[in-house]
């Protein structure tokens, strides 16, 4: 009887332990599965997800966005592709000059002190390359041509040497000297694939339209305080880099600031490059300022004190003078003041 307890007992077990060996197996086979089988499923809702949005009639809000070069914008060409050493030594030395005018001709610099201390990227950006930032890309194909402001057929020495005694209110570079020789290689190298004649797209300055008001230095104050004045501060000095001798920030305003023949003193073309350029990020996709605090923006700025340089040779023609040149004599009865500050779009009638 005792014999036949102690056998049951021993099957009972026997059975206890093979089912444990049964559930210890199954839960290993889980534990090796169940990664498998996420990873899988994961994949599984990645496939149909794909599908159901390439079926969907409709813009979801999550598809890139297409890039400059696939929209056709002009790009500027590499400096890898210039075979010959000396060349691209001149054009790379050019591309320097762009970016750091200051360090070799301002104030403090290197090879001489023709300048007030900015740097001609300060207003064409990204070293003449940036879309609709007042870029190169057209230049070399364009030039020489007559030009209204002279009145005379100009080429790319005289263009460079205005921005040298406006935008940098400085003199003239010699134009035999290297440095003018190799800002012009490397103008002309950024035009490589334009066609003579031809204006690419996203070149110079994007259009923008005309307020149905005068434009306001009393707005643009404000717009300045709020998104300008971090960088280029309060009383418009910009900021030093710490080498003292160029800039991190330009001065947008005060004696070593553009004068008040340059370009950008006209307030369409600072309101265009402050819309589609600024603040810092900004670009003619993704500006990060309306029309109005273009316009109010570029009023504020252009209303501060800078330097003058008298240009009574200017305009020729004066029926060829922009409508928003803000000196006169004029070819029409509007005020300098309206000239300066708008409304304009009566004035374009």
């Amino acid at each position: 009887m005792e014999q036949k307890e102690a056998e049951k007992t021993q099957q009972d077990l026997l059975r206890t332990i093979n089912q444990l060996y049964k559930l210890v197996v199954l839960l290993f086979i889980t534990i090796l599965i169940m990664p498998a089988a996420y990873y899988f499923m994961h994949d599984l809702d990645k496939i149909f997800e794909s599908k159901d949005k390439a079926e969907l009639p409709y813009e979801t809000g999550d598809v890139e966005e297409p890039t400059d070069k696939e929209e056709g914008y002009w790009m500027p060409p590499s400096l890898l592709s210039i075979e010959n050493k000396d060349h691209k030594e001149l054009v790379a030395y050019g591309k320097e000059l762009i970016t750091n005018t200051a360090v070799y001709l301002g104030p403090k610099g290197s090879v001489a002190q023709i300048s007030n201390g900015l740097n001609c990227q300060n207003c064409h950006l990204d070293a003449g390359t940036k879309v609709y930032g007042n870029n190169y890309g057209s230049v070399a194909a364009t030039y020489p041509k007559m030009r209204a402001r002279s009145g005379t057929m100009e080429n790319i020495f005289k263009r460079v040497n205005d921005c040298f005694e406006r935008s940098l209110n400085g003199t003239a570079l010699d134009t035999n000297s290297k440095e003018m020789l190799a800002i012009k290689a490397y103008i002309e190298f950024l035009g490589t694939d334009v066609p003579k004649g031809e204006k690419v797209k996203g070149s110079g300055l994007k259009e923008l339209a005309y307020l149905d008001r005068a434009a306001s230095p009393d707005l643009g104050k404000e717009v300045y305080a709020a998104k300008c004045q971090s960088c280029h501060k309060a009383d418009g000095s910009g900021m030093l880099k710490p080498e003292g001798n160029a800039y991190q920030y330009p001065p947008l305003w005060g004696d070593h600031s553009y004068n008040d023949a340059a370009g950008l003193y006209r307030l369409s073309n600072f309101a265009k490059y402050a819309k589609y350029n600024m603040p810092l990020g900004a670009d003619h996709r993704h500006p990060q300022l309306s029309d109005e605090e273009a316009w109010d923006l570029a009023a504020f700025v252009n209303s501060q004190p800078r330097p003058h340089k008298a240009t009574p040779s200017d305009w020729p023609d004066v029926s060829k003078k922009p409508i928003d040149h803000p000196f006169g004599p004029y070819a029409d009865a509007f005020s300098e003041q309206q000239h300066k500050y708008g409304p304009f779009k009566e004035m374009k009638k």
